[in-house]
């Protein structure tokens, strides 16, 4: 069963997929419930109190400023999964990236005010002045700033079913911070809505066919696999679409993301070798690797620490998948983690009153951006990380599983 804690954190993000409530076989061929359908009960307050001033991100860790720039990237040459009669396959794409340590210019929203709007009226907070004060939320960004000098690794972020890719804008700037172009997503049709430069809103025409039983899983994992390479080829190809994309070392990409997005990960990693890492924050895996795994290349898993994502636990594909993976591996979890820890969600449920995991909110995204960072710097830099071998003292919530 999904627990009240983690089932009122979900209606935080009322359109993303739960994780699975039972078993499921390794390559799933039913979905989780939508968290639309399966929270017709009130899980969280219907008008929650709403604190005086607006929710607050933690500053960004490390020694670079941050820049961001928005990209509007369509691929015509295939249809979108979820709306055949749409001209591509259209993403929205901000990329957060070292910008000089003294910037200038415009600080970078965290969302737009309708797509604020959208995410918010899924547990009832639909004041004006609080949809307005997420939307501006400081992201410790700068709007097309000037890049810092040199080459960097790529980091993709795909954000959990339904969910804007805004909401892993911790991890970016965190990310960006440290040196690396962080390239978050919103895969079209896949969210509770995603403004594209022309005014429209897509909306979540996937979380229905989910629902209906119309598409697996799997179809998702998929799509967002095809979504990961057009990108990619956007960012790294001859005639990149972003103008600084002569920072970006091409021979240092990784990828990772929350719940479906985590399980989109290693989807991508097979089907495109140019991802050299990836991870995946508790998203539950909906295809069986092939023979060799993902050829060696390493891999984390960063989850809850419940009966859900304990070796063993209730999604048996953590499971499978750890069997099927050479090379460098960890399998992590974290002690009073819900779902949605590993996003911005605690800053959010926080702030709004919500239910949520007893970790609190700034040690949650702590934690996530600690264990994020030294994953790509050993993997994609070659700097190894004490952190990774074993139990810190630091991060006492951290377990480290031992299939």
């Amino acid at each position: 069963m999904i627990t009240p804690i983690r089932a009122a954190a979900a209606a935080l993000l009322a359109c993303a997929v739960a994780l699975p409530a039972t078993a499921l076989p390794a390559a799933a061929a039913t979905p989780p419930s939508p968290v639309t359908g399966a929270l017709s009960a009130p899980a969280a307050p219907a008008a929650p109190a709403v604190p005086v001033g607006g929710p607050e991100l933690p500053a960004p860790t490390g020694k670079f400023g941050v820049g961001s720039s928005v990209l509007h990237l369509v691929d015509r040459s295939r249809k979108d999964p979820w709306v055949p009669e749409a001209d591509g396959r259209e993403l929205m794409v901000t990329v957060h990236y070292p910008a000089a340590r003294r910037v200038h210019g415009r600080p970078a929203p965290y969302a737009t005010e309708e797509e604020a709007r959208r995410l918010l009226e899924g547990v009832g907070v639909t004041d004006p002045a609080s949809v307005r004060a997420l939307a501006g939320m400081g992201t410790y960004s700068t709007t097309d700033a000037r890049p810092a000098p040199g080459r960097h690794p790529l980091v993709l972020l795909s954000p959990g079913f339904g969910v804007p890719r805004f909401t892993l804008t911790n991890l970016a700037t965190d990310l960006a911070s440290r040196g690396y172009v962080v390239a978050s997503v919103d895969h079209a049709y896949e969210t509770s809505g995603t403004a594209v430069p022309d005014g429209r809103i897509l909306s979540c025409v996937a979380c229905a066919a989910l629902e209906d039983g119309r598409v697996k899983g799997s179809d998702v994992t998929a799509a967002r696999a095809a979504d990961v390479r057009f990108v990619l080829d956007r960012l790294t190809g001859p005639h990149a679409a972003w103008p600084y994309a002569r920072t970006i070392d091409r021979a240092r990409i990784g990828m990772a993301g929350h719940s479906i997005g985590g399980a989109s990960a290693a989807t991508a990693m097979v089907a495109d070798r140019r991802i050299d890492a990836g991870v995946n924050m508790d998203g539950a895996f909906w295809d069986t690797l092939p023979a060799g795994g993902l050829g060696g290349r390493p891999f984390l898993f960063l989850g809850t620490d419940d009966e859900m994502h304990r070796p063993g636990g209730q999604d048996p594909t953590w499971d499978t998948t750890w069997r099927a993976l050479g090379g460098w591996k960890r399998w992590l979890t974290v002690s009073g983690a819900d779902h949605f820890t590993f996003s911005d969600a605690p800053v959010l449920q926080r702030h709004f009153g919500l239910p949520a995991g007893p970790i609190p909110a700034d040690r949650a995204l702590a934690v996530t951006r600690a264990y994020l960072a030294a994953f790509f710097d050993e993997q994609l830099r070659g700097v190894p990380q004490p952190l990774l071998a074993g139990p810190s003292p630091e991060h006492p919530e951290v377990r480290f599983q031992q299939p």
